[in-house]
């Protein structure tokens, strides 16, 4: 009798310490000790606080699978059948000489994120596609290593720019594949580059501003090769690009520049150690936003260039722009585990990105802002610095964003989930997906992430394991959220999460273990003391802007498009249509707060979410916030044919109070972002 009660006690004993979660708050992830099953960094380089997981490893579900679709079957998809640069007849990138009449970054730009959108997709049509690009490539490797088209800068040395976009397309390839041709490639490539003197490396503009891209690809050879000297190569190239590590001053202010090149020294600082490397990333994030970055969405005011006085919020960024940022996020969340660059990613990615398109993803636009009531095919110059039509939704124009956009969707959801030094896994960003990753010593775990945040506050995740098995799992703590919550097979852990931290969770995970990470999310008003004291209103990481009723004119592609743009002989601009964007209603609203709780100020209304999955339309977005506010009759479109300077707030009016109803930043392809507070 005493033996049984023994062996029960332990039984219950084990089971109790079987099912027992561990967790912690944690500033960063460990870095000690080695991912067995990911390529991190190899000595000396620092170890990453988080390893991006091969292509492929998180298939997307939610909004962001119905993204992914839109650019299939949109501009991305499709943009093979429109550009002239993507045409096969006389294309540079096609060639065993590197000699055509298409041969620069268009080809690289689109195929980076093709490629990837096929990989995400499980495409074997946009697969095979790209394949016949990238076996071009492979096929186009002279003797002495370099590959590609040849492009001869006003310097008369060889412009390296194209093919560091194209190395970031291998990479994906190789991650996907494993073709070996990409090693090799790439190693003859870099022997090629590393005989170059300095005074024919990286001389014309896009290139030296751009030459951290070409140092990320080069440290990622290394991790895969572990050959000493491109170590050395690394040190060249970064001698070699423009100085990212200036104190109050940057190299340019040309906004995708800015938005790309920043992470420049923190690639570096994965060699060189040097901390002073580090800060200048983060220097060169904040220096910008403090002159021209005082606005809603993450971004920053620079149209083409960043130009002194211009920083009122009318004042945009390229498509290019938000999908660099987002990269440049997502990279820097890698290298320093700061999860203050998740949450810039979410920032952008859910309020100021998805505007720059139509809603069926067939035409986009060069330059969204935080204040666009109008988006035609007007002149806006000097009020924008770029002249001609640069506001307006056209399939046919842009050039660099009509091809570069490709990328920001692919890379967020190949980005969702790392892997981590303790052979664990972490959430870094949320969104519905399916992931499989091996942890612990080999076990490949699949886990179902289900959620509509960021409209909704709850996430959900269900576990498969062949058998049970303990790992690390770090889940982000958004620096917004205040009293997150997780509960485990329904059970409620008892556990401080701390706002700007990762919760992470050691248990013996089994089959069928459910997880539900809940982050409530309250109304928060930011002041922007640098634009007049304007205010934006938030709601968790979304961004609210008035509802403008938009209406659609259509427009002919050709005739509207921006000067430098070129098409396809015979392609239908009637299937791809343009469009101008006016108002149909007021925009030039001030907001009227409540300034004893300013929460009161607001009402959220919830609507079902939309059946075809898709909630950035002002018609289908599930989040409403209703507010009041008063028309400012002498705020109106300025001179130059955008919306008035912000006045300085308060604002006096004697006009009536008026509900006004307020959307997701992101559904708003027509906007006010940064309203002006008027008085009672």
């Amino acid at each position: 009798m005493k033996k049984t009660f023994t062996i029960i006690c332990f039984i219950l004993f084990s089971i109790s310490t079987y099912c027992q979660t561990s967790i912690t708050c944690v500033n960063l992830p460990s870095t000690t000790g080695t991912n067995n099953f990911y390529t991190g960094n190899r000595t000396p380089l620092k170890p990453l606080n988080f390893i991006k997981l091969p292509v492929g490893s998180i298939k997307a579900g939610g909004w962001a699978r119905k993204f992914l679709e839109l650019q299939r079957d949109g501009l991305t998809g499709h943009l093979g059948e429109i550009s002239a640069w993507l045409q096969k007849k006389d294309n540079a990138w096609l060639s065993k000489t590197g000699k055509g009449s298409w041969g620069w970054e268009e080809v690289p730009y689109w195929l980076k994120g093709y490629a990837s959108l096929g990989y995400l997709l499980d495409d074997k049509k946009i697969q095979a596609e790209s394949k016949i690009w990238l076996d071009a490539v492979f096929a186009s490797q002279q003797p002495n290593g370099f590959f590609g088209p040849v492009q001869i800068t006003d310097k008369k040395t060889q412009d390296l720019w194209a093919n560091m976009i194209m190395l970031w397309t291998l990479q994906d390839y190789y991650d996907y594949t494993g073709d070996n041709r990409v090693i090799k490639l790439m190693t003859n490539y870099f022997k090629w580059e590393m005989a170059l003197p300095d005074n024919m490396m990286l001389q014309s503009y896009w290139e030296n501003s751009r030459g951290g891209d070409n140092l990320y690809s080069v440290l990622w050879l290394y991790n895969h090769t572990g050959e000493k000297w491109l170590l050395d190569l690394a040190h060249k190239i970064h001698k070699n690009t423009a100085d990212w590590c200036q104190k109050d001053n940057l190299p340019n202010w040309h906004n995708v520049n800015v938005a790309q090149c920043f992470r420049e020294p923190a690639t570096y600082y994965m060699l060189s150690g040097d901390s002073s490397h580090l800060k200048a990333t983060y220097n060169d994030f904040n220096l910008i936003r403090n002159i021209y970055g005082q606005v809603p969405g993450g971004m920053y005011g620079s149209d083409e260039n960043c130009r002194p006085g211009y920083t009122d919020p009318h004042q945009g960024t390229e498509t290019c722009g938000f999908v660099e940022q987002m990269a440049s996020d997502e990279m820097l969340l890698s290298f320093t585990g700061d999860p203050m660059w998740a949450d810039h990613c979410e920032n952008v990615a859910f309020n100021s990105y998805p505007a720059t398109f139509m809603p069926d993803f067939k035409a986009l636009r060069y330059i969204t802002c935080p204040n666009q009531v109008v988006s035609d095919s007007k002149d806006h110059s000097p009020g924008i610095q770029n002249n001609g039509p640069f506001l307006m939704m056209n399939p046919f124009s842009s050039r660099c964003c009509q091809h570069n956009h490709s990328q920001g969707w692919p890379y967020y959801v190949q980005n969702l989930w790392m892997a981590t030094n303790d052979n664990g896994i972490a959430a870094v960003l949320y969104n519905s997906c399916e992931i499989k990753a091996k942890v612990a010593t080999g076990t490949l775990v699949t886990i179902k992430e289900t959620t509509n945040y960021p409209f909704e506050e709850t996430i959900r995740y269900e576990i498969k394991t062949p058998k049970s098995v303990s790992f690390p799992l770090y889940l982000r703590i958004p620096a917004w959220c205040k009293n997150a919550k997780i509960k485990v097979n329904g059970k409620p852990i008892d556990a401080e999460l701390i706002s700007g931290t990762y919760a992470r969770l050691i248990r013996t995970w089994k089959t069928g273990d459910k997880m539900e990470l809940t982050f409530p999310m309250n109304i928060a008003v930011k002041t922007w003391e640098k634009n007049k004291n304007s205010v934006s209103v938030n709601y968790g990481p979304l961004t609210f802007s008035l509802l403008i009723n938009e209406k659609y004119e259509k427009m002919d592609s050709k005739k509207s498009a921006i000067g430098d743009s070129k098409w396809q002989d015979g392609v239908d601009q009637n299937k791809w249509p343009s469009f101008e964007i006016y108002p149909a209603s007021a925009w030039n609203y001030g907001l009227l707060l409540n300034q004893e709780n300013i929460e009161r100020s607001f009402t959220i209304e919830r609507k079902p979410w939309p059946k075809d999955n898709f909630p950035f339309t002002i018609s289908s977005s599930p989040l409403v916030i209703k507010a009041k506010g008063k028309i400012i009759t002498d705020w109106t479109l300025d001179k130059y044919g955008l919306c008035g300077l912000l006045p300085q707030s308060p604002v006096m009016t004697n006009e009536p109070t008026q509900e006004i109803k307020l959307l997701p930043m992101g559904a708003c392809r027509l906007r006010i972002s940064s309203f002006p507070v008027v008085s009672k």
